[in-house]
């Protein structure tokens, strides 16, 4: 086989299995067992959950770099760069480290088909495993149960919220999410639930011993800090806000906290979680970059999320407008999506996103303009709804970015260049 670089590694996994997404985990384990992954030399902490996942993540990778350990962090999608999904000591894999793991993952699969999340996933552990990590935080990508990600058993699991999103794959309720998702779970073995209304089945999925928000742990805030209270008197006060500006961000850090508490981790330090929170970064959720005009960015893409979203920006209004860059794949709820965040916002460029499952701003518009009551234009790419945004908006205006990993890492780059001296 010709050597590969990472580009064309990425573009040839996307072409080896049949279809994009195959819930199931008997391959995945098929190609563990024959790198002799099934039980990876390092902890195990997985977060699941409809929204959350990310910061949730955040903060127990923060968690760990802070206690020392080799902490190594697996999230998706990525917002710029492959390498962002594979963080070791808070880096990103360099492409060489990646192109290396794919190859090891090739020659280790045999005739076993994965999927390109699988094959990541696969490439990720072998990647812990070659820099010698202790503390590794995987991220589920679809679900829970069947997901590549749930072949490892982990020592902690956290769910951090239940909401309708990708019910073609989990079920059309809450009730049959719940028990996708807390197929994570593993008897014995530490259980956290960050959500303060949890279906039935993700707790019978957790068992009588997990430990949920608002009633083992829990947070309040004073002033620009917040506390964390947990079971047995157990509470870490003074903690620093950083980037967890809205209240549901709070609860996915007091999840993280929560985990990497019921492991005896911090039993010895109690200043270690302020320390990780002053450290820790947060792209692409709530993020905002200040200026003349204020560009806010939202990888929010289900109407959960989006609600989440609108509070942010009724809690923090601008003295100007609100102009919109917003994007959505073909399988997301846009009419939801649009309905939660109706209100907020005064203008809307609707970008085109590419690619199989992306939805062209003409299509994006007729099934939301119903449910918006701001003015809306369409823009053939995120680039461009951008340049259209930024020269609509004046000082004390705001554009908020938001939709789609695929808007706001597209935004990222622009900004990049926009800013650029």
């Amino acid at each position: 086989m010709a050597a590969r670089d990472l580009a064309a590694w990425l573009e040839w996994q996307e072409r080896l299995h049949p279809t994009e997404i195959e819930l199931g985990l008997e391959r995945v384990r098929a190609v563990l067992e024959s790198m002799d992954l099934a039980q990876p030399p390092f902890r195990v902490a997985t977060v699941g959950g409809t929204n959350g996942k990310g910061s949730c993540v955040a903060v127990l990778e923060a968690l760990g770099l802070e206690a020392g350990w080799a902490t190594g962090a697996y999230t998706s999608p990525h917002l710029r760069r492959y390498n962002e999904r594979v963080r070791i000591g808070g880096v990103d894999a360099t492409d060489a480290e990646l192109v290396a793991a794919f190859e090891a993952v090739e020659a280790g699969r045999g005739r076993t088909s994965l999927s390109y999340f699988e094959f990541g996933t696969v490439a990720a552990l072998e990647i812990f495993r070659r820099r010698g990590v202790e503390w590794a935080v995987l991220e589920i990508g679809l679900g829970g149960r069947l997901d590549a990600v749930n072949a490892v058993d982990p020592e902690v699991a956290v769910v951090t919220s239940i909401g309708l999103d990708h019910v073609e794959w989990l079920g059309p309720d809450r009730e049959s999410i719940g028990r996708e998702k807390g197929g994570i779970f593993r008897r014995g073995r530490p259980a956290v639930i960050g959500d303060r209304d949890p279906p039935a089945t993700l707790l019978a999925a957790a068992g009588e011993d997990a430990l949920r928000i608002g009633r083992d742990f829990d947070w309040r805030t004073d002033g620009d800090r917040w506390h964390w209270r947990g079971p047995n008197g157990r509470s870490y006060t003074g903690l620093p806000r950083g980037p967890l500006a809205a209240p549901v961000l709070l609860d996915n850090a007091a999840c993280a906290i929560a985990a990497f508490d019921a492991l005896d981790a911090v039993a010895d330090d109690e200043t270690l979680p302020a320390r990780a929170l002053a450290r820790m970064r947060l792209a692409g959720r709530l993020q905002r970059i200040d200026g003349p005009v204020t560009w806010w960015l939202d990888v929010a893409h289900n109407p959960d999320g989006a609600a989440v979203l609108a509070a942010a920006l009724r809690a923090a209004p601008c003295r100007g407008r609100t102009i919109a860059v917003f994007g959505l794949l073909g399988d997301k709820d846009a009419p939801g999506v649009a309905a939660a965040l109706d209100g907020c916002v005064d203008h809307w460029v609707l970008a085109s996103l590419p690619g199989p499952r992306g939805r062209s701003a003409g299509m994006l518009a007729d099934v939301v303009v119903a449910h918006l009551c701001g003015s809306i234009e369409t823009a053939s790419s995120v680039a461009a709804a951008c340049a259209s945004a930024a020269a609509a908006a004046r000082p004390g205006d705001r554009v908020v970015a938001c939709g789609s990993f695929h808007v706001v890492g597209p935004t990222l780059d622009w900004l990049e260049v926009y800013f650029a001296p």
